[in-house]
């Protein structure tokens, strides 16, 4: 096996720094599978794309034909992986449009940096394939809305990453909210207080790692030269590429505010914020964030704060969260644990105080094996595109009204900010030639 290993691997090497992918050395195990097998691909092997094909294939009756990545070397470690404990080795591509040439696909998950998600997901619903999208669902509102018209378009099964909707801990908390128990919800709060954040210090450029197509991972993005700080996992706070706090636990927690109110976009915007903590580190996005929403019949307010640890109403440090603030008492939840809050008027307790639930599910777990389900019916799954279209909308405007440093007022149904025409320039990304915006 050892040596049959190490075969393997110089052999995909060599295909990679060629540019070719090994298609045709791998395509005739794809007839091992059953024909209902659902056949699923990655693009985006790093980090939360990766976990996401692992749940997936959990479930009976799925495997994974092929892996895209820009890092060969990542790559091929990831390919061999899925070898050993599957007995069957994908085929591996670093461009996704070759990879979306093969016919025998059902599905595919994108799990790689926001700036990518938009161009990968289109070209995957025009390739008829169903598709599992990380949240972000894009790095712009506009993106957003056009994800949403191609998903309509070519009538494919999306799910979005935001995959408490799939929870059965969350599921329970909304029981309880849904129940009126709580009376009237004036308020909701959501918070992101990490305790992450230090040292991220300011490095020099350098050539990008062996094996790193960099500049197919910058792909639409500005021009740049490669830094470490831009790459993996804090690419998420650069405004080229992500959003920071707000579009990374945000839109988790900003989903469930929706859902839970059944809300899609708000009516105005304001927030206050910057590079309080750290104001020489190498970030762009902020460590401290404020945010208000006017939701009309309820108001929400979003707060982050890098290397705080704490957790407002819930006991877990450094773990993100919302609370529902009613006439009656306060629903906390978080990934952990949920418990209620009850008011108290003369001495006595509006509602009843319900300690501490645990969550005892993996709502990951849950999630992959509703979009197999979904792929099979061709029902809509629990997190819709439009549900992740809504989520990322709340981020994003948050984002804007910090950068502008204005209130915005925002009208859903022109997708549109009506009273600062100059904040609607952050709607629409500028893309690098020749990479070009899905047309509907």
């Amino acid at each position: 096996m050892t040596d049959r290993r190490k075969f393997i691997k110089k052999m995909g090497a060599a295909s990679l720094a060629a540019g070719i992918p090994v298609i045709q050395t791998q395509a005739k195990n794809n007839n091992a599978f059953a024909d209902d097998t659902i056949k699923v691909a990655l693009i985006g092997v790093h980090s939360m794309g990766w976990a996401d094909l692992n749940s997936f294939l959990k479930n009976k009756g799925t495997a994974c034909l092929a892996l895209c990545d820009v890092d060969s070397e990542l790559l091929e470690k990831r390919a061999l992986e899925l070898e050993e404990k599957f007995g069957h080795r994908p085929v591996t591509f670093r461009d996704h449009r070759e990879l979306l040439k093969m016919k025998e696909l059902d599905a595919v998950f994108i799990g790689t940096p926001d700036h990518w998600h938009c161009i990968m997901m289109t070209d995957a619903c025009a390739a008829g394939k169903d598709v599992y999208v990380e949240k972000p669902i894009a790095n712009s509102i506009y993106e957003a809305d056009l994800m949403v018209k191609a998903a309509r378009k070519y009538n494919r099964v999306v799910q979005v990453g935001q995959w408490q909707r799939s929870d059965p801990h969350w599921h329970s908390a909304f029981e309880y909210l849904n129940s009126g128990k709580l009376g009237k919800i004036r308020q909701v709060k959501a918070w992101a207080d990490v305790n992450y954040g230090r040292g991220f210090d300011i490095v020099p450029d350098s050539n990008a790692p062996k094996g790193v197509d960099y500049d197919r991972w910058l792909g639409p993005a500005q021009k740049r030269a490669f830094n470490k700080n831009r790459f993996h996992g804090t690419f998420r706070y650069f405004w080229d590429y992500a959003g920071g706090l707000m579009t990374d636990w945000g839109v988790h927690m900003l989903d469930m505010v929706l859902a839970g109110m059944n809300a899609t976009a708000p009516k105005s915007v304001v927030a206050i914020g910057g590079k309080l903590a750290f104001p020489n580190d190498a970030a762009e996005t902020p460590d401290t964030l404020t945010t208000v929403y006017d939701f009309g019949d309820f108001s929400f307010i979003w707060e982050q704060f890098m290397a705080m640890d704490t957790s407002p109403y819930l006991e877990e440090r450094s773990e993100p969260g919302v609370a529902f603030i009613g006439e009656n008492g306060i629903l906390a939840i978080n990934r952990a644990t949920w418990k209620v809050i009850p008011q108290v008027l003369d001495g006595k307790y509006l509602t009843e105080a319900i300690p501490p639930v645990k969550a005892r599910a993996s709502g990951l777990d849950a999630h992959t094996k509703n979009f197999l389900e979904c792929i099979k019916s061709r029902k809509d799954p629990n997190c819709t595109i439009e549900m992740g279209r809504n989520a990322a909308l709340v981020a994003h405007l948050g984002n804007i009204a910090y950068r502008t440093g204005k209130k915005l007022n925002w009208d859903d149904t022109q997708s549109l900010i009506t009273n600062e025409a100059e904040a609607n320039n952050y709607l629409k990304p500028k893309y690098r030639a020749p990479w070009k915006l899905w047309e509907a």
